[in-house]
This record gives C-alpha cells, structure tokens and sequence, in this order.
C-alpha cells in the first residue's frame, strides 16, 4: 500500500469552536489593528489577538465584534464568506461599466509658466499642439465605445481654454450622442481661469461644465508658484473665481493645490485663503514626479516624511476650524476615510485595485495618441511612451482587449504584489504601475524605496491612530466627511 501524498484533512481541522476568516494585521504600539478583504476593521490587544490566532479567543464582546465583522465564523462557513463576497462586489463596484472618465487634451498650450508643470505644456503660439477636430470626433467614437451608461468627459491641458471652439464642439457631439444612446455625461473643465470670457462662461453655464482649477495658496506663493507673463497669475484668478461663481453657481467651481518647496511650513496659510475666499475644502497634494517637476528636479526637493508632517499639520489645523464652527474638509481625507469608514465603492481613479489604467480611464492626447491615464501621457511628453494604448483610428475592442492591457492590469492587483499582499492597509490602498516605471523602473515597484508607499502608509497609519485614539469631536467629524 502507498503511503498518502496528503496529510489527513482531519489533522487541519480546528478542535475549537470557530474558523478564522482571511484577514491581514498590522502591529502597533499596544494593539494589533485587523483588516479584511472589504475593508472592515478591528483594534485587538497582544492577548486577544494571541488568542485569536491560537483559536482560543473567549466569547465576549470582542469575539461578537470579529464574528460581526466576518473575522471568525463559528457556523457554517459558507454563509460569511458569501457575504463577503457581496461586500467585495460592493467595493469594487468601481469596475461595472468599464471606462467611465474620458479625458481630452485639447491643447498643450498655456499661459502659465509653472516650474512643476507635470503635463510638459507649451508656449501659447504654438498651434500644433491643438488637438484637430477629426481627432476629436474618433475619440467621441471611443467614449461611446465603452459600456458604461454613466460617464465624465474632462477637459485638460496646457489650458484647454485656449482652444475653446473644440470644447464647444466636443460638448455639443457628445451632448447628442448622449441623448440618442440613453447615457448620462457629465463635464469637467480642468482651467486655470485666466483665459475665461464670457463666451466661455455662458457656454459652460448652457451646458452645466465643472470648473476644476489650482489655488496654492496667497498671493506671493500663488504668483511664485504658477507665474505668467503680467505677473498676475493671483488677480485673474481671484477675479475670474468671482465671475465664474455668479454665472455658474457658487459649488461649480473647485480647487485643489501643489505643494512645493515653498509652500513647506506655510500650510495654515494656505488653508486660511482657501477659506477667506469661501472654498469648502482644499486637496492638499504633493508635486508628482512627470514634466518639468522632474526636469528641474522639484520632484525630489522634499521626502515622504516632509509632505506627511506638512499634511498632518494642515489635517490638524483644519479640524481645528472645525472644532470652531468652520465647515472645512481635506479632500484626500475624505477619499482615505470613505474607503475606510463606509462599505462602498470610491470612484477616485488616482487609488484603485487593480490601477484604473484604461479599465477606469482612458486619455485622449492631442495628436490622436490614446493613453492608459493622465500620468500615462505626462510620461509620454518626456518621451517615454510605455503606457501608450493606440490611437483614436484604432478600434476600441482591439486595444481593451490587448495582452498589454491584460498585463497591466495584472501587475497593479496588490492582493499579488510583493510587499502588499500582506500589508494591512491594502483593502484601502492602491496601485499606480505608471509611478512605479516613472520612478523605479518597473510596473509593480519596489515598496521599501517607494515614496508613494511611504506616504500611503503614513497616512494610514495617522487615520487609524485617530480612530482609535482621537477625541469624540475628530471621530465624528471623520465619519461625517466619509458619509457626505
């Protein structure tokens, strides 16, 4: 008789009353935070979690808290893990539909002369960097290729502005596709406001056009940070803000900042003109490393450790406008806690898994080159075209359907990346394989050297430390942004 090749099932099988359910861990000062696969969450003692793991956790409130949380199961194990199941579709919601942002760059040209431009733009006479209409009508026809029956169509540049005659005829194209096929479309202009008229505000008021633009903060850090010719880069834009808002209502119109250099130790500052000039929120960002950031090396001018302590600092400051009857949010605070806090999908394309690379957007360059995201075609303009999909004369089935895609999409799943397959802040995190080539040379990256990894940690790491430790008022306040 031939021995067995498997041990006895029998001798795997738990004596104890429960199962555990897969699950991650992260180890921190005096407990152990649990995280599983939809993102739920639970702060354990030393002891408890030994026990948990030995299988000899007592029934008692932690033990109803894991089993509610589908850590544990002490019943028949198909009924959580098919809940989980439901759940995880639930988070990745994300992917019904397929490519849901379409993003247009309508023109290379700007007026801006911004020393950490990542797009690479250009001077505002040269007209080849236009993209033509025929380009921009067989990028309509890729838009309305994908399948999904709720989209956003973004304008982006240089300042698309300056090429405003193929804004309006995008919009009005797409406008009547829309109602033929039954889909819902919503528009985005991503500017810097100094070009706008008023045909451009009546157009965008029609039309019912979000206006996304860059505020960095006062006047002499706004006016260092994005010069143009006049020197004027603060007045335009504190003028046209005013305009735009009277024609398009006061929440059409929103900002988000760069951090550079400068802006380090100034970040109260910063928060407070965003207040004074009545924003609701501000999106504290750090410089990426595409276009001129990485020619002049602004890229590299500070560390992960430097933006962390300049957004807990500016995190902090805003909670305590708060505290003072200032209704303020941090945007990327508001994104991290909804993955957290809530049970549903975000949308935000910077933080997915796998990377919403052509899967949740796709770019539309100007010269008819399609691109997999907006980092995708920055990376292009320094010559590197990695990340090139096709062309808008391309047929949409063949490039989504292409190996290249398919390995992309491969190589950005963390659940089969090393370094966070087991990292327990990986239900909330994501992946970017065009910043890992841009930056480490290779699509999946290095975590211990990655910079991204570094942030996304810290931040994790300060969200959960203040969900366990914060007082009764940031908590609130914490669930109150993750549910708006």
């Amino acid at each position: 008789m031939k021995p067995a090749f498997f041990r006895p099932l029998e001798l795997f099988e738990s004596a104890t009353s429960y199962r555990l359910l897969p699950f991650r861990f992260h180890r921190q000062d005096d407990c152990v935070l649990l995280t599983n696969e939809v993102g739920e969450f639970e702060f354990v003692d030393n002891a408890e979690f030994s026990s948990l793991v030995a299988r000899k956790l007592e029934r008692g409130d932690t033990y109803n808290s894991l089993k509610a949380k589908h850590f544990l199961s002490d019943g028949d194990v198909r009924v959580p893990l098919e809940l989980l199941a439901t759940k995880v579709r639930t988070k990745r919601e994300f992917l019904s539909g397929f490519t849901r942002l379409h993003i247009f760059v309508v023109s290379l040209r700007c007026d801006h002369t911004c020393p950490y431009c990542q797009v690479s733009r250009v001077t505002q006479d040269r007209n080849r960097f236009d993209m033509s209409v025929d380009t921009a009508n067989k990028a309509i026809d890729w838009v309305f290729s994908s399948p999904a029956p709720e989209m956003k169509v973004e304008f982006q540049g240089g300042e698309p502005t300056l090429n405003w005659p193929l804004v309006e005829h995008i919009v009005v194209a797409v406008e009547a596709r829309a109602a033929l096929e039954t889909r819902h479309i919503d528009f985005v202009l991503a500017t810097n406001l100094s070009a706008l008229d008023d045909r451009v505000l009546a157009f965008c008021r029609e039309h019912r056009i979000h206006l996304s633009t860059s505020l960095d903060g006062p006047m002499d850090l706004h006016n260092a940070n994005r010069p143009r010719p006049g020197r004027d880069s603060y007045e335009r834009f504190k003028t046209n803000l005013s305009r735009a808002r009277a024609e398009l209502g006061h929440d059409q119109v929103s900002a988000l900042m760069t951090t550079t250099p400068a802006s380090l130790g100034r970040v109260k500052e910063i928060i407070d003109e965003y207040v004074s000039l009545s924003f609701d929120s501000i999106f504290l960002r750090p410089i990426s490393p595409y276009g001129f950031a990485k020619r002049t090396g602004l890229d590299h001018s500070y560390g992960a450790q430097t933006f962390l302590a300049f957004y807990r600092e500016g995190l902090e400051y805003i909670i305590e406008l708060n505290r003072r009857g200032v209704p303020f949010i941090e945007a990327y605070a508001q994104i991290i806690l909804r993955k957290i806090l809530t049970p549903f999908s975000v949308g935000y394309v910077d933080l997915q898994n796998p990377a919403a690379l052509g899967t949740g957007v796709v770019v539309y360059n100007y010269d008819g080159d399609v691109y997999a995201s907006d980092e995708a075609r920055m990376l292009a303009e320094m010559g590197d075209k990695s990340f090139r999909l096709g062309g808008v004369s391309d047929r949409y089935e063949d490039v989504m359907s292409s190996p290249r895609l398919q390995r992309w999409a491969e190589s950005s799943c963390l659940e089969a990346m090393p370094g966070c397959s087991e990292c327990a802040y990986l239900p909330y995190c994501g992946s970017d394989p065009v910043q890992n080539w841009a930056t480490q040379g290779d699509t999946v990256g290095h975590r211990p050297t990655s910079e991204f990894c570094a942030r996304q940690t810290g931040l994790f790491e300060y969200f959960f430390d203040v969900l366990r430790n914060g007082d009764e008022f940031t908590r609130k306040l914490f669930l109150a942004w993750a549910s708006m």
